[in-house]
């Protein structure tokens, strides 16, 4: 039996690890999984958790108010090397690009341990742009042993900077997983029902309402902090204005620097919503009955497409091009004009609507997590 030890501290990665770690629990004869949460962020993670039913053996508890790049880093660092060092893991198994995910792989380095990097290979070739997750997921690179790139163009980048191909595998992404299983408990009459009511009370919102598009919308980037969001903010609140048949609907992240000027800025409008983060099965069932999504998130941009809903991307690069070159997403920047004039386009012509909704996903077909744990399975135990 192997010990794999599975590191993450943020919503994102919790999402996209979950049913990776559901698969090992599952070759409970083969493995032993450990979990270990850095709890970079908490309340979002924590709703997670929940939502998949898992519970860590290790919780760090880092997270402070207004914490900084410096305090996550050193934290992390420290208290992994603890927990490391009294498991002795035979893989520790990271996901994405966040500060937990990098600093993990540098513990397991500094220990020798042999690291696994889920959603591997992503790159917008910018320094700082998405900041500072475009560093944290090349450098992680550079010290994982094995590679498990979401698609071909993931594993190019891999190749091109000198990853032996023979560490490298294409599994498609591990979010359409965890996206799958939640969507299916949703499409029954009753589920659907429920959800629909819990929107209604909660929120005044008529998902089912024919006469009004739902726009939703999410935005919490670093790099996007100050006037990129304000841009970002009076676009939505220009739309809102100008089109009532629409009702946008922005799940405000918890960071004060999104708060602040999202509430100061477009809170009185009518026909906007500003809500707190969603967990993760209403945001998907949100997702469902949404006419169209406007995001700078990453992971919204691989989902949006397996439920039909077209995505206009608002930053200036995104490190995930498969889905432009497969029609799914629009990279629209964060300047005020070309987000009002992506939503318009979209709402008026609707055979680019139709296109974009109907593009196939280039991030799988709900099978990742299972691709990976044969892979570690195969090459931890030798068949």
């Amino acid at each position: 039996m192997k010990k794999i030890l599975s590191i993450f501290g943020t919503r994102p990665e919790a999402i996209k690890l979950a049913p990776v770690i559901r698969e090992l629990s599952n070759n409970d004869r083969k493995f032993k999984s450990i979990v270990c949460v850095t709890a970079q962020h908490r309340e979002m993670l924590d709703q997670v958790l929940c939502i998949f039913e898992i519970k860590p053996d290790y919780d760090l508890a880092i997270m402070k108010k207004n914490q900084n790049l410096f305090e996550i880093t050193t934290s992390a660092l420290t208290g992994l090397q603890e927990v490391m060092q009294r498991e002795t893991p035979d893989l520790v198994l990271v996901q994405g690009d966040t500060t937990t995910a990098f600093v993990a792989a540098l513990a397991a380095f500094y220990l020798k341990i042999p690291i696994g990097h889920v959603e591997a290979g992503l790159r917008t070739h910018q320094k700082y742009s998405p900041f500072p997750e475009e560093k944290n997921r090349h450098l992680l690179s550079v010290l994982a042993d094995y590679h498990f790139a979401p698609t071909e163009w993931a594993k190019s980048n891999l190749l091109r900077e000198g990853i032996p191909q023979e560490n490298i595998w294409v599994t498609g992404n591990t979010v359409i997983d965890a996206l799958l299983s939640i969507k299916g408990k949703q499409e029954g009459e009753s589920a659907r029902i429920y959800w629909l009511s819990y929107f209604k009370e909660k929120y005044n919102l008529s998902l089912h309402n024919n006469t009004q598009k739902i726009l939703l919308v999410t935005g919490h980037r670093r790099e996007n902090f100050g006037k990129a969001l304000e841009n970002i903010c009076h676009a939505l609140k220009e739309i809102a204005y100008k089109r009532k048949d629409i009702t946008i609907v922005y799940p405000v992240h918890l960071n004060p620097n999104v708060q602040q000027p999202v509430r100061s800025m477009i809170d009185e409008q009518p026909n906007i919503r500003l809500t707190e983060p969603l967990d993760y099965e209403p945001f998907i069932f949100l997702m469902s009955h949404s006419y169209l999504i406007l995001t700078d998130s990453g992971g919204i941009q691989e989902e949006a497409p397996s439920l039909g809903k077209p995505v206009l991307v608002m930053r200036n690069t995104t490190e995930r091009p498969e889905g432009i070159e497969a029609g799914t997403t629009r990279l629209v920047g964060t300047e005020k004009d070309a987000i009002e004039n992506g939503v318009e386009e979209l709402l008026e012509n609707q055979t680019l609507y139709d296109s974009m909704a109907h593009a196939q996903n280039p991030y799988g077909d709900g099978l990742a997590s299972q691709k990976i744990v044969a892979i570690i399975h195969r090459f931890l135990m030798g068949n």
